[in-house]
Formats: structure tokens, sequence, C-alpha cells
């Protein structure tokens, strides 16, 4: 971790993915002494099978803050379109004047290999944007400053555990989150417009019992009631050491004391 920046960022696609994804380990890290943020990339304003764009977005967003404020995490949505997520040049600029607003030391997204496309370029964009935000001559629209450096980066493990094709995802890490169920269930139960949808679009009937069986499952790998996932990316020149063990949340609590 560099100096005292204990800022966490999970940026994601949609409202929901965080509280599917990642609530657990955020929420720990939040014990650890770290700041946490979110954002989305969309307000979600596909997702609803019989409201408008506006309404369903102007929902989900609350349901976004309201999921987030649970974590004591701060929310921001980037506005763009849902399932029109594209990588150019105006989308990068967006999510790299977005992560050096927040400035984080560790950043969690989408699985770079996810069943959707704005899974897949979210995840994309935000690494992209991990390498990109301490250029001092990239320039953003808004000239938010550079960051001091390149960030820890973790990609969630896809709800399911396989990538696009149906083959086993094996994670990096798995975070034992069975102290912090609740707090993972209470944020995802603020996402109430989604169970319709959800049943609709996915046949999941109760979103909240799915995401707890999955992290049941995740669990068993290390013999835990509930866990969850994540890829740690070690390419060069990302850091490499894992910061969301046992030991280094751990760390994290005593250099917060």
């Amino acid at each position: 971790m560099s100096g005292n920046n204990r800022n966490v960022l999970a940026l994601m696609p949609h409202p929901d993915d965080m509280e599917i994804l990642c609530a657990g380990t955020m929420a720990l890290l939040a014990r650890a002494g770290s700041r946490l943020y979110v954002m989305t990339m969309t307000a979600g304003d596909q997702g609803s099978p019989d409201r408008p764009r506006e309404e369903i977005a102007a929902i989900r967003r609350e349901e976004a803050r309201r999921g987030s404020e649970t974590l004591g995490a701060v929310y921001e949505c980037l506005g763009l379109d849902d399932v029109r997520i594209v990588f150019d040049n105006p989308t990068r600029e967006r999510v790299v004047a977005a992560l050096r607003r927040v400035n984080p030391f560790l950043i969690i997204t989408t699985s770079p290999d996810d069943y959707m496309y704005d899974h897949i370029l979210t995840s994309q964009l935000v690494r992209d944007a991990t390498f990109t935000a301490p250029m001092p001559n990239y320039a953003t629209p808004g000239k938010e400053p550079p960051i001091a450096g390149i960030p820890y980066l973790y990609y969630a493990v896809p709800l399911g555990g396989e990538d696009l094709f149906g083959t086993p995802i094996r994670p990096t890490t798995i975070v034992d989150i069975t102290e912090v169920i609740d707090l993972k269930r209470n944020a995802l139960a603020c996402h109430e417009s989604q169970r319709i949808w959800l049943r609709a679009q996915h046949g999941m009937d109760n979103y909240i019992q799915t995401m707890e069986d999955w992290c049941a499952l995740t669990g068993k790998e290390i013999g835990v009631r509930f866990a969850e996932g994540f890829r740690q990316h070690r390419g060069h020149p990302y850091p490499g050491d894992d910061v969301i063990t046992p030991e280094a949340l751990c760390d994290l609590s005593e250099l917060a004391e």
C-alpha cells in the first residue's frame, strides 16, 4: 500500500453487481480501516420488464446508493447507457477521470471473461484506466491530477464461477466473508427492483438466496460457510502481493489503529 492511501474502489457495470460479487470483501476492508467507494458505469436502465428507462434508472441509482451506504461506501454513477458500454476514447477518459477522483490503492471490478459484454468491457476499461491514470501527460476533460502509481487490481469471479464458455474459473484469492454475510445480504436487499427483472430475464426467483448459495459453494473451497473469490492482476507492472488475504487484512487493521 502506498503511503497512507486507504481508498478502495469497486467499479462495476451495474447497480447490484458490487453487492453480488464483492460486498463481503468490501465490508472486511472497511473494518480494516479502508475508505470505500462504489461506482457503476451505468444506472442499469435496461433492468426492468415493464418500466421505462428513465424511471428504472432513477430507481436503481437510489437502490445503489442505499446498498453502498449499508457498507459505509460513497456511490457514484458514471452515466453510461446499460448494454451500450463501448471501449472508445471518450469512455476511457471518463473512467480514468473517475479513478483519479477517488485515487484508490485497490480496485475491484468484473471478470475479463464474463457472461455479458457490459461486464467484459468494464473489466477492460478499468484495467486500462489503472495503467493510464498515473500518466502525467494523459489529460482528462476535468483536468483531474494523475494518481501516484498503479493500484492493486482484482477481478471478482463471476456468479456461477465460469467463463463465457462454461469453463470453471480458478480464483487466486478466496476471502472468508462469513462474519459479514448479513451486511452483504442487507446491501443486496436494497435492490428490490431487480427481483422481478432477474426472475424474467435470468430465471433467478430469489436473487438473495442465489447469492448466498454461490457464496456457500465458494466457501466450501476453503472450509468456511461463505466466501467470495477473486483473481488478482499480477502482470507487469502491477503490484503482486495479495492485500485481501486474512493476514493482509489483519495488517491493514493494525496500520489503521
